[in-house]
């Protein structure tokens, strides 16, 4: 039996956050449903052969693309691998992400500076914000754009996983889909019809990281520490991130070990590097 909207979403956010979250909320709100798809939502590694139709994903792209964008600069590109050489070399580049090449489409967002500066110079007018906040602006507007198209795919019934390891070998992506100066790639995404449910993973509870008037870190090693015995318990790690140089622990290895040890190497150090080669001052 199909359960109400509001209860059905009341469970999955206790799943999410651990703790009762909709409870008082009026069963009859328009929306429920929406919310519920997007609170149930994960990302998808697995999927059908079925290919994704060109079609569908310019519409997807139009449908994420009229997400909000700072002051109406529209500082975000999307480009789409349909040739088998550039998607056989973009899988390549992700090769730790094996999975990745099961995927039926991928695609990469990209933050995008070069249009503004261009239509300076077309009306004539100084480009004076040259500082770290031309960046900034970029790659906000394309992580805001590939939420929405996720969002947008996953209404359809595709599954969609972000891929942040374009970032690893940022030149070569820029590179390989003739990025100019002022454009770079902020993430991939691989999408496709799902093979199997995505599951719930379990997120910090909402007293760490949502706030009312001011930011609070009260409590916070002792919430994260909760929330790490209960998402191993519910969820646990099937492997442990490099046994070989920090050891294997029988138990506790939890989301704050993982993340702990996944960022104890180096990670993009030269993506500053990249950036500033193409075009941006960063100060």
């Amino acid at each position: 039996m199909t359960k109400p909207p509001l209860e059905d979403l009341g469970h999955a956010l206790a799943l999410r956050f651990g703790a009762p979250v909709a409870a008082d909320l009026d069963p009859g709100m328009p929306g429920l449903e929406a919310l519920c798809a997007m609170a149930r939502r994960g990302s998808h590694r697995r999927f059908q052969t079925r290919e994704v139709e060109e079609t569908l994903l310019r519409l997807l792209c139009a449908v994420a693309l009229s997400a909000p964008t700072k002051s109406d600069l529209q500082q975000r590109d999307i480009v789409i691998l349909r040739e088998p050489e550039q998607r056989r070399a973009l899988d390549d580049m992700v090769a730790g992400q094996a999975w990745v090449r099961g995927a039926p489409a991928m695609l990469i967002f990209c933050g995008n500076n070069r249009r503004q500066r261009q239509i300076h110079a077309w009306r004539g007018h100084p480009f004076v914000n040259d500082h770290l906040d031309a960046f900034f602006n970029a790659a906000v507007d394309a992580g805001i754009a590939l939420a929405a198209f996720v969002t947008a795919a996953e209404a359809l019934g595709l599954g969609c996983c972000p891929v942040s390891a374009v970032r690893n070998r940022a030149r070569d992506v820029s590179e390989l889909l003739k990025l100019p100066d002022h454009i770079f790639p902020v993430a991939g995404l691989a999408v496709g019809w799902p093979l199997g449910d995505a599951e719930i993973s379990p997120r910090l509870p909402l007293e760490t990281t949502v706030h009312v008037d001011r930011f609070s870190e009260d409590g916070l090693r002792g919430r994260v520490e909760a929330y790490d015995s209960a998402r191993a318990a519910a969820q646990p790690y099937e492997t442990q991130r490099f046994v070989e140089e920090l050891g294997a622990m029988e138990q506790g290895y939890g989301w704050s070990e993982d993340k702990s040890r996944q960022y104890s190497r180096p990670e993009r150090a030269d993506f500053g590097a990249f950036v500033r080669e193409k075009g941006f001052g960063l100060t």
